[in-house]
């Protein structure tokens, strides 16, 4: 995916044994189709060297102030309107300091006090110069004047020590730098979703589910995270991990979802109901693992049908805007016309046939008052970004209505 496509982002390094993920980091930006320009202070040299990071950039890779190839010697001005963001990574702690307090004894410094674009920075030092009071106050300072903090992660130090310090990995700042550039069309917004299947147990080591990967659920959280929501996601069992600024709680029956969804959900916006959800579980559960008896047997269950946890939340006195999901195996046209109706929602999302459970790909048909309107195949990420953007809408229309 081309997220970074025609964007310059100016990466600086500075001093810290951190300086060899940014090696890594360099390659993923411009895989992502991003245009990566390289500035390194005298410090992150004795680390990594700028032919190592020319090499993965394609760029000429800028370390003074001085540099006699920029006209006029203003390197820190060129350099810094030149690019749509400027990340340091890493950014120790002796660099922060700096920034703090508007210091410009070198490039990057001086370009970061010179430059009209974004600022984020991935501290990292060990766990006791990050936790000084100095070190504290100087980020609390650069948040306050604009400057996008990332991380740091807690972990294994290179002095041997473990605690918070460490800079996040470099796929980490690649997808935190894809969502900085999304549009923020969910901003400040609450967003509850469930994802994944539901498993109904019938005795301790079997039972009922579905084909239902999580991924597109998965995908929603993220893309609306990216968006500036604040997410919570309820998921089924799945292997999928916790998304970078997602909440995340692990439920397994239908039960136990419509019980977490039901906790917490007049506290958000919108909710988005993704997860395959089991319509029926076994009304008796063995105790002990249902064995065969040498006999030709077939055990006999009797269900008993699950709550209904999207039409639960549509009866809210004050319902957030929900949006349904349906996945049909014929005439989806037909049965989500139908199924928005009975949910009572204002949206409902077609999945265009099962075949697409753990697949990477997918297409929707969205179902509303005014008709059906199709987003075409794509990977689900983008498929994601796109039904985030027209849930924003119809969430701003609903709000804007007068009560």
């Amino acid at each position: 995916m081309n997220d970074l496509a025609g964007k310059h982002v100016l990466l600086g390094l500075s001093g810290g044994i951190a300086c060899y993920k940014s090696a890594e980091l360099t390659r993923l930006l411009i895989q992502a189709g991003a245009r990566v320009q390289v500035v390194m202070t005298d410090a992150a040299q004795r680390f990594i060297t700028p032919v190592t990071m020319q090499a993965l950039s394609g760029q000429t890779v800028y370390t003074c102030q001085w540099d006699p190839r920029i006209a006029r010697h203003m390197a820190h001005i060129d350099l810094a309107r030149a690019a749509d963001a400027i990340l340091i990574a890493p950014a120790s702690a002796d660099c922060i300091a700096k920034l703090a307090h508007g210091c410009a004894d070198d490039l990057l410094t001086a370009l970061c006090l010179a430059r009209s674009c974004p600022l984020l920075i991935a501290p990292a030092m060990n766990r006791q110069m990050w936790q000084h009071p100095a070190t504290q106050r100087n980020v609390a300072q650069l948040r306050a004047d604009g400057v996008t903090v990332l991380g740091p992660a807690s972990g294994p130090q290179a002095c041997g020590e473990t605690g918070e310090g460490r800079m996040l990995e470099p796929d980490t700042l690649r997808n935190t730098v894809v969502a900085f550039f999304q549009p923020k069309v969910l901003q400040d917004k609450r967003v509850l979703l469930t994802a994944g299947p539901t498993f109904e147990p019938i005795d301790p080591v079997r039972g009922i589910t579905n084909r239902s990967s999580g991924k597109m659920g998965f995908a929603l959280a993220r893309a609306a995270a990216e968006a500036g929501a604040q997410v919570q996601l309820i998921a089924g069992p799945t292997a999928l991990p916790t998304l970078e600024g997602v909440l995340r709680i692990d439920v397994q029956t239908a039960q136990q979802m419509y019980d977490a969804v039901m906790a917490c959900v007049e506290a958000f916006d919108i909710f988005i109901a993704v997860a395959a959800v089991s319509d029926w579980r076994a009304e008796s559960v063995s105790a002990e693992k249902i064995k065969k008896n040498g006999e030709f047997v077939v055990p006999r269950f009797v269900f008993t049908e699950n709550p209904d946890i999207l039409a639960a939340v549509t009866r809210l006195p004050k319902p957030p805007f929900c949006v349904g999901f349906a996945a049909e195996s014929s005439d989806l046209e037909k049965h989500g016309r139908e199924k928005r109706l009975l949910k009572n929602v204002p949206l409902l999302v077609g999945n265009i046939g099962p075949e697409t459970f753990g697949q990477d790909k997918n297409e929707l048909m969205l179902f509303d008052e005014t008709g059906i309107k199709h987003l075409p195949r794509a990977d689900k990420l983008s498929l994601a970004r796109a039904l985030v953007k027209e849930i924003a809408q119809r969430a701003a229309r609903v709000s804007a209505k007068p009560q």
